[in-house]
């Protein structure tokens, strides 16, 4: 078994940040996208990763390695950005024969991949959305397997859109597909699809079983991010590094503070999440995620998002700063 997490995305959606940080390395929760991914599927028991970088692929190689020394991973590069199913294709010679978790990088879900590993044949991630038609859709038969799946259909005819979540048995059948549609060039949206991939699966006998996921976190922009981190800090309660010095502060829950701050004179929370080696002074911080090696003084923040190595001084209610900024709102 190898779990295949594609991070090659550019994430222009939360951009200025990822100008200068993989979206998978956003902190959240006290975490980073990433992370959680890794930690689900590394408790489950899987040890051999492979991750699909691209953007900044040098941090994410960085981080895996000072973070998971333990597991076996390697690095596969996708220098041009021609869709999932193209990003897959190249681990084929790493996989092989093995079966395959694949987990899409951005895609944080509640649900037991134990569960998961353990049902009989192929399955995918859904849930079920209002509006089905920025996802993929996966339609349903009456024996509750999967008869076929879309790629941003303009009419869905099932409401059950595809998570991101993708485990497969039939490893050198996906790949066949994937092959094939990179042949024949069968894209959609100008990229080859994973799910055309899995749709052309199914057409040749595959069977997929649908899972359901409980919760399914977004964190494509800086308003669904922000959200998903209140989400999680409130589910999961705030981490508070023991490795900090808070003087005349107070701290309103739930909150996650990484090692190596420095708060003075300030309200922080409920809903924050702060970088590592991160200060902090007589400013007030709540609904917000800060990276490291930060510097706020004299702010008041709201549904805001810092980067890292960033400083802010002065006023202001909401701001999408980028790493490395250094911005004055003071009088001069």
């Amino acid at each position: 078994m190898k779990a295949i997490i594609p991070v090659a995305g550019a994430g222009t959606k939360l951009r200025p940040h990822t100008y200068t940080q993989p979206k998978a390395l956003i902190p959240l929760a006290g975490k980073t996208i990433l992370s959680i991914t890794v930690d689900q599927l590394r408790d489950a028991g899987i040890s051999e990763f492979v991750f699909i970088v691209g953007y900044l692929g040098d941090k994410i190689q960085d981080y895996v390695k000072e973070k998971y020394p333990e597991l076996k991973a390697w690095f596969v590069t996708q220098s041009e950005r021609h869709g999932i199913g193209h990003a897959i294709q190249l681990t084929k010679d790493i996989v092989g024969d093995d079966e395959m978790f694949i987990v899409l990088g951005d895609t944080i879900c509640e649900y037991d991949v134990k569960e998961l590993l353990d049902m009989p044949c192929s399955a995918l991630g859904v849930k079920r959305v209002d509006d089905p038609r920025d996802f993929g859709v996966a339609e349903l038969g009456e024996d509750g397997y999967i008869t076929r799946v879309v790629e941003k259909p303009q009419i869905p005819k099932s409401n059950m859109a595809l998570v991101g979540i993708y485990r497969i048995k039939e490893t050198s059948f996906l790949f066949n597909c994937l092959e094939s549609n990179i042949m024949n060039q069968v894209m959609s949206r100008g990229e080859f699809s994973i799910t055309d991939a899995l749709q052309c699966m199914i057409q040749n006998g595959a069977r997929f079983q649908p899972f359901k996921v409980q919760n399914w976190f977004d964190c494509g922009k800086k308003d669904t991010l922000l959200e998903s981190n209140a989400t999680l800090l409130k589910k999961f309660g705030g981490i508070i590094s023991p490795e900090h010095n808070f003087e005349n502060t107070i701290i309103i829950p739930p909150v996650s503070v990484a090692e190596g701050c420095d708060i003075k004179n300030s309200i922080v929370g409920p809903n924050v999440t702060i970088g590592e080696k991160t200060t902090i002074n007589y400013s007030i911080i709540k609904d917000s995620i800060i990276g490291s090696f930060a510097d706020l003084y004299d702010i008041v923040l709201t549904n805001s998002l810092i980067g890292s190595d960033t400083e802010v001084k002065g006023e202001s209610r909401s701001l999408n700063i980028g790493d490395n900024t250094e911005i004055d709102l003071g009088e001069s």
